[in-house]
């Protein structure tokens, strides 16, 4: 086997000239500087700018049009934000209505039955307590009580404080309702 270079020596000779790289082609400098491209001064397609320019309140076109888009933009807004305060009045209408029907039917229980209710939710809470005292006593006699179960127990005795509060705030309006 021959290398390339072995093949290209055993070749004819080749000239320093023809060995060469072709030479780029050069720009022939024919033309003479023209002034006809220049702009006249003197002719009238040459605008000049008004003594008031900058005190003129829209000064460009470009000006102008960003001005209407703004303006628009901002009407926009303005109705979007009256069409979100007419929708949170009905919405807060709509649950005072529902705050209204809820104190009328507590305050249309009898004593009787509020007294129940009040028992039945004391009730609740002590054997959902003992039910969730027992689970941990269990998860702890067993090695596996740990911050997690901590957390769940105190999320739901949260949770059913917050909906006793809740009623028995209803059941109070109701009560005190009925009284005056």
């Amino acid at each position: 086997m021959v290398s390339y270079a072995a093949a290209a020596a055993s070749g004819p000779r080749q000239t320093p000239e023809e060995a060469a790289a072709p030479q780029p082609p050069q720009v022939v400098h024919s033309e003479s500087a023209s002034t006809s491209s220049l702009v006249d001064v003197d002719a009238p397609s040459v605008r000049t700018v008004p003594s008031d320019f900058m005190e003129q309140d829209v000064q460009t076109d470009t000006q102008a049009a960003r001005r209407e888009l703004e303006d628009a933009a901002e009407h926009a807004a303005s109705r979007a934000r009256a069409e979100a305060d007419m929708a949170k009045k009905k919405g807060s209408a709509k649950a005072r209505k529902a705050d209204n029907i809820l104190t009328q039917w507590f305050g249309d229980l009898s004593e009787g039955a509020s007294t129940a209710l009040v028992v039945s939710n004391l009730t609740a809470i002590i054997a959902l307590s003992t039910y969730g005292g027992y689970k941990a006593w269990g998860l702890y006699e067993r090695g596996r009580f740990g911050w997690k179960h901590v957390g769940i127990g105190a999320g739901v005795a949260l949770g059913v404080g917050l909906v006793e509060s809740i009623v028995g705030g209803y059941l109070y309006k109701g009560k005190k309702g009925k009284q005056s």
